[in-house]
């Protein structure tokens, strides 16, 4: 195979259905590549000593996906040497231990694709409108990110 038949590529995807790390992870796996670094944001069972029943998953999903694309874009920016970037993020229902979000970089060394992993994440939490409520045993409760710009603009 010849490196320009294993164009740069970026995988986005928004879906209610379970994700599969395996599935991300071989969408940027290249011949070219050294280095496959991901992230896997799972729901966790408690919060503040409060029992976590699942969480809940909401998006503007047009905007959303245009706010990855900008992150994929940047991503490119700062390290010209990845290759395959995939973002995906589930919607609706998310129980206990599955996972909420899954980011793959593919890059010909270790240091590029782990660096542009956490700032995938990081900027996703800061920039993209995806919500998240979590469902406790008796109420729940709609969580900010700490992260997102529109929300701490207005405090």
């Amino acid at each position: 195979m010849d490196e320009s038949e294993d164009m740069p590529k970026d995988f986005i995807e928004l879906k209610s259905e379970e994700l599969s790390v395996d599935e991300v992870s071989e969408l940027v796996i290249s011949p070219y590549c050294g280095a496959v670094s991901l992230f896997v944001g799972t729901t966790r069972s408690n919060f503040e000593g409060k029992k976590v029943v699942h969480l809940e998953y909401e998006a503007y999903t047009s905007m959303a996906e245009t706010e990855i694309k900008k992150i994929c874009r940047d991503v490119r920016q700062k390290w010209p040497s990845v290759k395959h970037i995939a973002v995906y993020h589930r919607l609706g229902v998310v129980p206990v231990t599955e996972a909420s979000v899954i980011i793959a970089v593919s890059s010909p060394h270790r240091a590029e694709s782990l660096e542009a992993v956490m700032y995938c994440i990081n900027t996703l939490k800061a920039s993209v409108p995806i919500w998240k409520k979590e469902i406790y045993e008796d109420e729940y409760s709609w969580k900010e990110n700490k992260e997102c710009f529109w929300a701490n603009s207005e405090k």
